[in-house]
């Protein structure tokens, strides 16, 4: 279709913000209040050549505004404000920058890096005091105004209660990018994210929610290009309403909404994992791409009396002023453009505490958690956040309102340091296995606040946990400064891999010991994409530059034997996850509710079967512990004919020493069912009664009870 554009614009409106096709034309609106002139720069299909340059004529409340009728979906757009160029006091508006709109639906180009995208002279002796004159809309990404979703039937969505959700942290390319059975051209993107295997083999496992790395229109920074390296991970916005175009095989939008809705239809929730606390341009010393050049003051948060630097609390450069009003509008617009759009069922917030910060410092009833709570929307989906970062008191695990998960790093450090051999880690261990109670029993959270999990995007994965003490960042080429050195990781002999059949089969027993303190413990457990078939990054802690193989996931491995068993072995865990309520963390046990007269809702023993006293609890070379819970029983599953219905009860046998221990059975009284065994490689047991007082426990490995067979099939 050809386009037509006149050679004036009306009014317009100044709500919607963005660009919004009537049917008659498009209404253009964009927020800026420093600005004294916006003009909207109009290129053809391509983006490479500007075709027509008008003045958005209105400015209502702080938003320019005009409509340009006759005009259809497929416009290729972007705008140039004018305004101050005073870095001292906050301002850089630079016509000659040709600006993205910040509510860009669809990208058309990518960045290409030149000096002309600065708004100061690169090279000069006032550094960013200086202006450049350059225009840079040759080296810019331009936005395309896209059709309007129709509002019509909605498919369902799955609605997982948090109590029985399971999480599966995935990426976009590096889920397809090695399997086969994927088309060539769609491998690495929303087309081959709801590809039926990659489905069923989430249902096998008992996955009930994905939630994937930033899908947002990111940068790809030209520190990381200059280096052959590429920004993998995605954790630098370009927009926050724009797919990255490197996902859409075809450009077509509807790949991301297909892929979710197969999603549904098998049952599984999606989660975005989404960056608002800053944004790509870095310092005071980045590239003019968007904000910066629309309304740096109003949009990020500035040091006070020193305006030309910003307050840096994400460590990039930069931190969205999540404090004004039009800018909360703007957070709030993306994700409910997302949650209606694209039917995304919740999302997870990358450094939540920069959005909690207020200029007191963080607030769990900031202004943008209390418009987040209130929406009718978004406060029905899934929330979570990653609760820290750099900035002042960033700390704010178990901090954030009741509505969110939170991302527990203190379960993964005291899982981890348990199994690798740390010593005094009793009580820190039980407390992460029982839901965190000290962080989030309060404001009537629950445990399943606490998102559980050992290994993320950000860090060693679960197999390089037991194979590296130290990390190997040296493709990287940060000469070993990035990524954590506080890892908690034992190599178990050799550091890396190995033929010991020895080390091998140890190695494979902690990994197995530490997924089922992630899966039976209480709160929400999250697994890392391939970690259920021994996934490997070669030792690198911190891969977020590494696109290629030592990112993808290679899907030989799952068909490997050893993959294919622990795959059975994580099926095994959900399913026993599934049919014992108690362990889905709806109520916070304390031993201080009894189930029946002598049993409480939650004990600790020694391998002894007394119960640990104080002193016992600092013994700092003390390996065993027993669990047991108890609570109501599985009201969904049918009760075999002629068997009483009874509370559940579960016990966790954990030896996380050196040598077999023979645990002693609480409840002499009660039948015991071998659920699963963290020594075996699937973790298959004979579903008879145990008839023995007491059972050895294979060392650094976990046997799990119960006082009934699980009637759930893996």
């Amino acid at each position: 279709m050809t386009l037509v554009t006149p050679r004036h614009l009306q009014a317009g409106s100044p709500y919607p913000l963005g660009a919004h096709f009537d049917g008659l034309g498009v209404n253009f609106a964009v927020f800026s209040g420093n600005a004294t002139k916006i003009e909207l720069c109009i290129f053809d299909a391509t983006g490479r050549r500007e075709v027509e340059r008008l003045t958005l004529p209105e400015c209502t409340d702080e938003v320019w505004h005009g409509y340009l009728p006759d005009t259809s979906p497929g416009l290729v757009y972007g705008y140039r404000a004018y305004g101050p160029y005073e870095p001292q006091k906050g301002h850089r508006f630079n016509p000659n920058k040709l600006l993205l709109d910040p509510y860009a639906r669809q990208l058309v180009g990518q960045v290409r890096w030149t000096d002309a995208l600065f708004g100061y002279r690169l090279h000069s002796a006032k550094g960013d005091l200086s202006f450049d004159r350059r225009d840079s809309a040759a080296a810019m990404p331009k936005a395309v105004v896209v059709e309007e979703i129709p509002i019509g039937k909605k498919f369902p969505r799955p609605r997982v209660p948090w109590s029985k959700t399971v999480i599966y942290e995935a990426h976009v390319r590096g889920i397809s990018m090695m399997r086969d059975g994927v088309m060539p051209h769609e491998r690495g993107t929303f087309a081959a994210l709801g590809h039926p295997d990659f489905i069923a083999h989430l249902q096998k496992l008992g996955v009930t929610t994905v939630e994937l790395m930033p899908v947002h229109a990111f940068l790809q920074e030209n520190f990381l290009l200059q280096r052959d390296l590429r920004n993998y991970w995605g954790y630098s916005t370009l927009g926050f309403f724009a797919p990255e175009p490197a996902y859409l095989s075809t450009g077509d939008l509807n790949e991301l909404r297909m892929a979710v809705r197969h999603f549904h239809a098998a049952g599984i929730e999606v989660i975005l994992d989404v960056v608002y606390n800053h944004t790509c341009s870095g310092s005071e010393l980045g590239p003019t791409l968007s904000m910066r050049g629309l309304d740096n003051a109003n949009y990020y948060r500035l040091l006070p009396g020193e305006e030309r630097y910003y307050i840096n609390d994400t460590g990039c450069g930069n931190t969205v002023n999540m404090s004004h009003p039009r800018v909360i509008q703007l957070v709030l617009d993306s994700l409910r453009y997302w949650a209606e759009a694209f039917d995304i069922d919740g999302f997870r917030f990358d450094l939540c505490s920069t959005l909690g910060r207020e200029p007191t410092g963080f607030d769990p009833n900031s202004g943008f958690f209390d418009a987040l709570m209130q929406d009718p929307v978004l406060s029905q989906l899934k929330l979570i956040a990653e609760p820290w970062d750099i900035g002042p008191g960033g700390y704010q695990l178990g901090n954030h309102p009741p509505r969110f998960a939170e991302w527990n790093d203190k379960f993964r450090d005291a899982v981890r340091h348990f199994w690798a051999g740390g010593e005094g880690l009793r009580g820190e261990f039980a407390g992460r296995m029982l839901g965190s109670s000290d962080l989030f029993d309060h404001h009537h959270r629950k445990p399943w606040a606490s998102v559980n999990f050992i290994a993320s995007h950000d860090g060693f994965t679960l197999r390089d946990l037991v194979s590296y003490e130290t990390k190997h960042n040296e493709a990287n080429g940060e000469n070993g400064n990035d990524g954590h050195n506080e890892n908690y990781s034992a190599n178990w002999g050799v550091e890396g891999p190995t033929d010991d059949p020895a080390i091998l089969q140890l190695r494979a027993t902690v990994q197995r010991s530490m997924l089922t303190c992630v899966f039976l413990g209480q709160g929400t457990p999250m697994l890392l994409a391939g970690d259920e078939f021994h996934r490997t990054q070669r030792g690198n802690n911190n891969a977020y530059c590494q696109d290629n193989d030592i990112s993808w996931v290679d899907w030989k491995d799952a068909a490997s034997e050893e993959g294919q068993a622990l795959i059975s072995y994580v099926g095994r865990l959900t399913a026993i996850r599934r049919d014992f309520p108690v362990l889905q963390g709806d109520r916070f046990l304390h031993g201080n509710r009894e189930i029946l007269p002598g049993l409480k809702d939650v004990s600790w023993f020694d391998e002894r079967a007394t119960p640990i006293s104080i002193e016992d609890w600092q013994n700092p070379v003390a390996r065993a512990l027993t669990l047991q819970c108890a609570g109501a029983g599985n009201v969904d599953a049918a009760v075999p004919e002629g068997e009483a219905e009874q509370p559940d009860i579960v016990l966790m046998f954990f030896n996380a020493g050196h040598e077999p221990i023979e645990f002693t059975f609480p409840r002499a009284e009660d039948a015991h069912y071998l659920l699963i065994d963290s020594n075996i490689p699937d973790g298959a047991v004979s579903r008879e009664a145990c008839t023995t007082a007491s059972v050895e426990v294979a060392a650094h490995s976990v046997q799990v009870f119960a006082n009934r067979p699980c009637r759930e099939k893996s």
